[in-house]
Formats: structure tokens, sequence, C-alpha cells
């Protein structure tokens, strides 16, 4: 320990000893800082919904954002964290069978749509029907996804590829993104002419644009669930998990295109 240091201590303990302070709570010490875990689709709306929530506790939130894959492999390895929020059921199920989730704080949170976007200047509209030539639309160009083994947005958007009969035909010219925002920069970059991702992803981005909507009934229902880790012992995650299941946070996920299921 450094000598300026070592007084330092020295000094905080004889006024404290002396009265002249006064210490402060363990909350007060550490404010509670929640570590989040949680989609990258999210992070636009819940940066928004994080900074209000500090703003109106006082309690700081750290979010890393990646795929919900690479996330739930990373809680699993032992990576610290207090709350899960998932693109999809899949991956927080995977998590449940090994016991890594507090089940009963589980709650589906939050939807999306799935959309199909182009560089914002040269859109144009796409009728997103069985059959369609997608393809063509390619024009010897890649298609931009997340992955398809293992990211949701790539996961749904091969299940709507094939449910429209077309996956065969653009397999082969996927470019698969380690998440859905690499998959939509990949498309405001112009290095892929079309992308498949979320319509919140669309509405954060201003160099693309959405040229069709795939019908819900193409791909399985794009839920996030939410839930705290069973090795946290943060007694403000439950508070902040409960502010963004709640009417205050509503306005920031709605603002992005999420609907907030209750």
């Amino acid at each position: 320990m450094s000598q300026t240091r070592r007084r330092f201590q020295q000094t905080l303990a004889a006024l404290l000893a002396a009265g002249c302070m006064t210490p402060l709570p363990a909350a007060a010490q550490d404010a509670g800082k929640v570590t989040v875990f949680a989609a990258a689709s999210l992070k636009t709306a819940l940066d928004a919904a994080n900074a209000a929530y500090r703003a109106e506790t006082g309690t700081p939130v750290t979010v890393s954002y990646a795929s919900s894959s690479a996330l739930a492999k990373q809680i699993e390895a032992g990576a610290p964290a207090d709350i899960f929020i998932s693109a999809d059921l899949d991956w927080m199920d995977y998590l449940a069978g090994k016991n890594l989730i507090r089940t009963e704080t589980r709650s589906n949170i939050l939807g999306n749509r799935l959309v199909l976007v182009a560089p914002e200047d040269c859109a144009k509209p796409v009728d997103i029907r069985p059959g369609f030539d997608l393809a063509g639309l390619l024009a010897g160009g890649r298609l931009a996804m997340g992955s398809v083994d293992s990211v949701p947005a790539g996961k749904y958007g091969k299940a709507a590829l094939q449910m429209l009969g077309i996956w065969e035909s653009v397999e082969d010219k996927v470019a698969g993104a380690e998440n859905v925002r690499s998959a939509l920069a990949l498309v405001s970059r112009g290095e892929a002419p079309y992308g498949i991702v979320y319509q919140t992803d669309a509405v954060a981005e201003a160099g693309v644009a959405v040229v069709g909507t795939f019908p819900q009934e193409t791909h399985p229902p794009i839920i996030y669930p939410a839930a705290l880790l069973a090795d946290s012992k943060n007694a403000s995650a439950q508070a902040y998990l409960d502010f963004l299941k709640s009417d205050r946070a509503t306005p920031f996920f709605t603002k992005q295109g999420f609907t907030v299921l209750k």
C-alpha cells in the first residue's frame, strides 16, 4: 500500500472515530450497480431506459450487448451478471435447463417484427410473399442476416424464408453476422444490398430503409424474455427488472417499435 493511501485511510479512520463523519450505508457506498446481459437489438431502447432509471433512482446499470447465443454461453461459463434479456425463448430455455436463472422471475416483456432492409439511398418496396424473387433482387450480392444457426434474428429469418419457399435460392448468398446489429451495419455501409433484421433495428439506423415486412405467420413469434440469474446476489436487480416491466419504461421501447407484452 502506498504511503499516501495509508495516510488517507488513517485520517478517515480518525474522523470516523471522532464522530466527524458518518459511515455511508453499504447501499450508498456501492450504489447497487446492476449488470445486464442483453440482446444486441435492445441497445438503443435499453440505453435510453437505463439513463432514465439512473436519473430516477441513482442506480447505475451496466449492459453487455451481443447475440443472445453468445451471452447465454458466457453466462454458462460463469460470467458475472444479474439479469439476462434474450431475443428469443430458446436461449432463455437453454439457461433454465441448466438452472442458471431464477425461473420465478422469468417473464416475456417485449415483442418485435422481422423486416427486409436495403440501403436508404436505393430502397424500393418489395412485396414479400410466397416465392418472391429475393435471389434476383440480390443480383449477385449478399443477404445480411444474423447467423442462422444461433442468432435469434437469423433463425427467425431462415424460418420465414423457408415458409415462403425461397430459402434454397438464397442459402448460399447469406452473409451470416455475429448479431443482428452487425447484419444491419453490412447493409448500412452498402456491403450487402439487402438484410433481414428486426423492425426496431431499422428504426435505429438512418442509413437503411424498410422495404418489406415479413408476415408474422411465416416465423415463430419474436418474444424477448427476461429473468434474474441464479447466481446474482444483487438486491437492486429485482427493482430494475420491475422497472423494465413498468409503464415508466414503456415509452422507451415503443419509440423504437417494440411491442410491450403485459
